[in-house]
């Protein structure tokens, strides 16, 4: 009889294990941004630009809100992360106004991808998180990296293309795209999740008792470490203007036909 009481304790214990949830954001510039570069051409103008939450990383937060405000799940705690300078907290801010409890900034310009995940792994090698979340791609450079390399970094498992993530008597069941349907998996953890749209169905928006909350809530700031970026920006350049609307009267049909096959090429 004792050895049955001790039994079923232990797996009570286990099945109620908190989770600590980790989403890793981009500070990027809003979408609408028109964009100059300065210096000739060597770099980005930052002068008069909004800065927002990366639409993918907000899209993970999202959803790992709703994970810890389910009752049923054993999320207790999320943290948001950026690698990014004093310019990024306000990003963090917005973050924490959303709901999440606290913020980590490494105190470091994201020079490239393998520099960004470096600096995060450095992080991580001490911390707890079961599920770390990083958004598909960032919406400035769309590199679709550093989930790859926070993986390898670590030595953790990572799921890329994930559209849904929920958490089952203890489990992480994802759903991730793949060719010509969806496949479904239970994950152990800590692992890395790389998700994309469809994670959540819009991005939550603080509202004002959120937006006054935040400010006391922690911010950490992370001195970065020496890491040798693996790559150099030499130049930007912006795309080809695009050629001014022709418009053609209803009864020029061979004008027409000729700027589809010579001009825009497309027949």
């Amino acid at each position: 009889m004792a050895c049955y009481q001790i039994s079923f304790i232990f797996v009570r214990l286990l099945t109620n294990i908190d989770m600590n949830v980790l989403v890793c954001i981009s500070n990027v510039p809003d979408t609408t941004t028109k964009v100059r570069f300065v210096n000739d051409n060597t770099e980005f103008d930052t002068s008069g630009v909004q800065w927002i939450i990366n639409p993918w990383d907000e899209l993970a937060l999202t959803r790992a809100m709703e994970l810890k405000e389910d009752a049923s799940n054993p999320v207790a705690r999320v943290t948001v992360l950026t690698v990014g300078q004093a310019a990024a907290e306000p990003t963090l801010r917005k973050a924490l106004a959303i709901g999440a409890d606290d913020a980590i900034r490494i105190d470091a310009r994201p020079v490239d991808a393998f520099f960004v995940a470096s600096q995060i792994a450095t992080v991580l090698r001490e911390s707890d998180y079961s599920i770390i979340i990083n958004g598909i791609e960032s919406s400035d450079y769309n590199g679709s990296a550093v989930g790859g390399m926070l993986s390898e970094l670590l030595g953790l498992p990572s799921v890329s293309a994930i559209s849904s993530l929920r958490v089952e008597n203890g489990e992480v069941v994802i759903i991730r795209e793949i060719d010509g349907g969806k496949e479904e998996l239970t994950v152990p953890t800590p692992f890395i999740g790389v998700v994309q749209k469809g994670i959540a169905k819009e991005p939550r928006i603080a509202a004002m008792r959120g937006i006054m909350m935040a400010r006391q809530k922690p911010l950490k700031v992370v001195p970065a470490v020496e890491v040798a970026p693996l790559t150099e920006t030499v130049e930007f350049s912006l795309p080809t203007p695009k050629a001014p609307c022709k418009m053609f009267v209803p009864d020029d049909v061979k004008g027409l036909l000729n700027a589809l096959v010579n001009e825009a090429r497309v027949i």
